[in-house]
């Protein structure tokens, strides 16, 4: 009798295992050319979009129904309605937000090396793939008295609008209008990281505000020491710690993503999603061995061990198990 139970188990279980059909799995990079620094949400019509750093002119958009396969759809903007706050420079470091009614796209603008004269501004669209209308700039690096002033990050937290950025010179934040459009009047910056990092991105879990971001060099191909890095604190403006208790305002951290031997450079996340199963992935890109040319987009696994992100191995796959997209399930702490 116990045998017969034991074989009828083994049988549910053999169909069960059949009729959900084979596990997918997928192959870094989910993009195999350049896309660096991303930026995603999910939109109304069930998609994600992507948006990166203007390898393609005029700052690239890319779609997905589960964060593996990507499309291009276009750009945010074009050469008539390309943003002018650097005229000669390029657009840099998107991060895009659903505020109100619209698609609200952050972008620094610079040319390189011009560390005093960057700054960031911010374009809204009604749709995800635009078109988007610039409206203009938020502030300047000689203005707001913060050196390199790129790499901007948005965060709603207790239902007030902030801005998050800076570029190995600090990592600087400061309240917005109710609208997101521009900085509120009479705010002050506050510093919350030291000069080690860039690619600033914090993510509420577990009653933590967990910053991410980028240190080391990230554009020298297959001699970039890029990786990304990650602290916590139980306030969003810090102070952020690593695992040891020591601030990342004196550029202590955690390692999330370092290089193998496969992809160097690895940095610069985008925004975590979760999908039908309740795991968070991360978007973020690195140099490929095999194909270095530009920074392409790579896609891991995060799971929660003792309250701190880790990725396996801490650095980036090969081939993994998918994420789970069975319904429109999908959210993000941030952009809601």
């Amino acid at each position: 009798m116990k045998r017969l139970l034991l074989i009828e188990l083994l049988l549910a279980i053999s169909f069960s295992l059949m009729a959900e059909g084979p596990v997918k799995k997928y192959k870094n990079p989910v993009v195999n050319y350049s896309l660096p620094d991303p930026s995603g949400i999910r939109a109304e019509d069930g998609y994600f979009y992507l948006y990166a750093t203007e390898d393609i002119r005029n700052l690239p958009i890319h779609r997905s129904k589960d964060l593996v396969d990507w499309e291009f759809v276009g750009t945010a903007f074009t050469d008539e309605t390309r943003p002018t706050l650097e005229p000669k420079g390029n657009i840099w470091a998107p991060d895009i937000n659903k505020i109100g009614d619209k698609y609200v796209l952050y972008y620094s603008m610079s040319c390189w090396g011009g560390e005093w004269t960057c700054g960031i501004g911010v374009a809204t669209a009604d749709k995800p793939q635009g078109p988007f209308q610039d409206c203009g700039m938020m502030f300047r690096s000689n203005e707001i008295g913060v050196q390199n002033s790129i790499d901007p990050f948005y965060i709603e937290d207790e239902g007030r609008k902030y801005m998050f950025w800076g570029n190995f010179r600090g990592i600087y934040g400061i309240e917005l209008s109710e609208d997101g459009l521009t900085v509120k009047s009479g705010a002050e910056k506050k510093k919350i990281a030291g000069i080690a990092y860039e690619g600033t991105y914090i993510h509420k879990k577990h009653g933590y505000y967990y910053l991410f971001a980028s240190t080391g060099i990230c554009c020298e191909g297959l001699e970039s020491t890029y990786q990304t890095v990650v602290g916590r604190s139980k306030s969003l403006w810090g102070p952020y710690r690593d695992k040891r208790g020591r601030k990342m305002l004196d550029n202590n951290h955690e390692v999330l993503i370092h290089k193998n031997m496969n992809f160097v450079g690895t940095g610069h996340n985008a925004e975590l999603m979760t999908d039908d199963a309740g795991d968070d992935w991360i978007l973020y890109h690195g140099v490929s061995v095999s194909n270095p040319h530009g920074r392409v987009l790579l896609l891991d696994k995060v799971e929660w061990i003792k309250d701190w992100p880790v990725v396996k191995e801490n650095s980036t796959s090969v081939e993994s198990e998918a994420p789970q997209f069975h319904s429109s399930g999908w959210t993000s702490d941030n952009k809601r």
